[in-house]
């Protein structure tokens, strides 16, 4: 259960709801007519059974229609993006709530662009202030230190570093009070014996996150029994070396588990044809814009440096492991793919303006190409060479290596921007280049290729410091 102690933030949901409420009845008072005539603002017939019941309607299914699709379920980690994401899937929920109710009374003499310009209108006003009140709440937090949630984190594991990085942001306003490990080198942390004596000190914690596999069952249950008493809230962090997706489905033969891979969000019927249309556009317009003059261009300056092709092609693993060419721009001295060898920083084979085309990421434009053909797609996991494919399925736990192949790789993806590309120095590099692929993959919209295509545009410019 989550606690919320001596704050008002909890009072802002109840608020938004009373106010969206209000926005979609009050624009249908004034801009929809549910009568055969003209509604005037003194007619009596304002209050005729028609309105009330478009009251009534539109409030119980726009209060269903939010709960199932948890549009009100923002939190201070919550995204812009994921706040835009709820925001479509509720004006696209709602239309069809509003053009089901006309459709239901024939009598009703409404063009669909009037009721449009109510939706719009109603979204508008509710989109302001969702987006307003969480910018309004990130800036109490970040400039007045206000609507702090004071933390502390027990472990001393990688995720416990990944999630105090995460703390350190200022507009989430969390405050780490105190770290806890027996595993620690640093003085400043103590051990887990003294972290119940510190949260009997002090009670006005409100967050406590354990590193679940650094703790017996019996340190498990401290601490739970202690957040019930003292009405705080327990969470647990999983170990980042280990990948987790809610995608595997668990059968049971008898009494043995067996999973399976469900359909992942990008397979399924209406997301592949949105995203392919997307794919097809995007392609067309970069290839008939871009990749047309630009080509000629490197023509002639990739022949001027050395011998050779202007495209490199070479063989890599798509979509259930289908084997496919996958083109570039050449850009080192050699065409020959040398097994088990990613490009190395300084590497002797790359050409002059092959470094400043691998910096700029490109040598992936023909890719492109590969899109149009249907083998891969603008965003999505990046493919592997065949070599590498082999090698890091056994470094990774299978499940969650295989299911980054079923659905199409990538020109750029969630891995990229966020800087696991190119060479794979340590094992660490790989298992999390999987973990935001299969992130990417169970969180699919259209906004979410949008921003990675947006950031990949910016690290173009910017540069990468593992493009090399």
């Amino acid at each position: 259960m989550d606690y919320k102690r001596g704050r008002y933030s909890w009072l802002l949901r109840p608020i938004l709801i009373i106010y969206d409420l209000l926005v979609i009845n009050i624009f249908a008072f004034y801009l929809l007519s549910f009568n055969e005539e003209n509604l005037y603002f003194f007619s009596e017939s304002i209050f005729n059974d028609k309105n009330l019941l478009y009251i009534i309607y539109s409030t119980i299914l726009w209060l269903l229609s939010t709960f199932f699709i948890k549009f009100y379920n923002v939190y201070r980690y919550t995204s812009i993006l994921n706040i835009l994401i709820l925001l479509t899937k509720q004006f696209v929920a709602y239309s069809i709530i509003t053009y089901a109710f006309i459709g239901v009374f024939r009598s009703i003499n409404l063009q669909a662009f009037t009721v449009l310009k109510y939706l719009i209108y109603s979204f508008t006003a509710i989109t302001s202030i969702k987006i307003l009140s969480f910018y309004i709440l990130k800036s109490i937090r970040s400039f007045l230190k206000g609507n702090l949630r004071h933390v502390v984190i027990i472990g001393n594991s990688e995720s416990v570093y990944e999630l105090k990085s995460v703390f350190s942001k200022k507009e989430l306003g969390y405050r780490v009070e105190a770290i806890f490990s027996n595993f620690s080198q640093e003085k400043s942390k103590e051990s887990i014996k003294e972290s119940f004596k510190f949260l009997d000190e002090n009670k006005h914690i409100d967050e406590i996150y354990c590193a679940i596999d650094e703790l017996s069952e019996k340190q498990v249950n401290e601490y739970v029994k202690y957040a019930n008493l003292n009405h705080c809230n327990i969470k647990f962090i999983p170990n980042t070396l280990k990948l987790f997706t809610k995608r595997l489905h668990t059968d049971y033969y008898n009494y043995l588990p067996v999973l399976s891979i469900q359909e992942a969000a990008l397979n399924n019927e209406l997301n592949k044809f949105l995203k392919r249309v997307f794919d097809v556009l995007f392609s067309l317009f970069i290839i008939v814009f871009v990749f047309s003059w630009l080509s000629i261009l490197l023509f002639i300056l990739i022949k001027l440096e050395s011998k050779g092709p202007l495209f490199y092609r070479h063989k890599r693993n798509g979509i259930n492991y289908k084997e496919f060419y996958c083109y570039k721009f050449r850009s080192l001295t050699t065409t020959k793919e040398i097994e088990g060898t990613y490009v190395q920083e300084n590497d002797n084979r790359v050409t002059k303006i092959g470094k400043f085309l691998r910096k700029t990421s490109i040598d992936e434009l023909p890719q492109f190409v590969n899109v149009l053909m249907g083998d891969m797609s603008v965003v999505g996991p990046r493919p592997h060479m065949l070599s590498y494919t082999d090698d890091y399925s056994r470094k990774i736990d299978k499940y969650n290596f295989i299911f980054r192949h079923h659905v199409k790789p990538g020109i750029t993806g969630l891995a990229q921007i966020k800087g696991y590309r190119g060479e794979v120095e340590i094992d660490t590099d790989i298992i999390n280049r999987i973990k935001y692929d299969n992130f990417y993959i169970e969180n699919w919209s259209l906004l979410l290729d949008l921003k990675i295509i947006f950031q990949t545009i910016i690290n173009m410019f910017k540069g990468d410091k593992k493009a090399y």
